[in-house]
């Protein structure tokens, strides 16, 4: 609650901003206004050939339910070459992953690039039996988190993470991302 002479308000998340003064009350959604929450930039590269990734707003959504602090990020959608080349470089792996997150600050202001392989992710989701844009949403919190300093070398890591993206993941509507259900057919 912020108090002045003549103004009381009051947070009532996420919906609304609710201010008294001078006896009137008004409302005012929080969508209106430029409040205390994290902001985010994003700018999205999509150079793969597979077109049906999800939109700019899509991983607008995503990433705006992971972030905690104002975050600059670039999601660059790629085909297999370009991740496994990334992946070779910097993590001296051959072979193309699903997602690469290379932070360039920290706080009080992330910066960072999240790389995703179209083809990767579109056949984990088949042999997952996931929906391909929940899958895209998982992996964007993921690489998010990641930006947020999160890791999961630990099995300790591991579990705080995949606390994280479950509840995240789970607020946008999508099922547990660790839930792997298997075709009955």
């Amino acid at each position: 609650m912020i108090v002045s002479k003549t103004t009381l308000t009051f947070k009532i998340m996420p919906l609304e901003i609710i201010t008294i003064k001078n006896n009137f009350t008004i409302s005012t959604p929080i969508n209106d206004l430029d409040t205390n929450m994290p902001q985010l930039a994003i700018t999205l590269q999509n150079v793969s050939t597979d077109k049906s990734t999800p939109t700019k707003n899509d991983f607008r959504k995503w990433a705006k339910a992971a972030i905690r602090i104002d975050t600059e990020v670039t999601i660059r959608i790629v085909d297999s070459d370009e991740a496994r080349a990334l992946n070779h470089e910097y993590r001296g792996k051959d072979y193309a992953t699903n997602v690469l997150t290379f932070p360039l600050t920290e706080e009080p202001h992330l910066m960072g690039d999240i790389i995703l392989c179209a083809p990767v992710v579109a056949q984990e989701a088949i042999m997952q039996n996931k929906p391909l844009i929940a899958h895209y949403a998982h992996l964007t919190v993921h690489g998010i988190l990641h930006l947020h300093g999160y890791d999961h070398e630990t099995e300790a890591q591991a579990g705080l993470m995949e606390a994280i993206e479950t509840q995240i993941v789970t607020k946008l509507g999508y099922a547990n991302p660790y839930l792997i259900t298997e075709d009955i057919a």
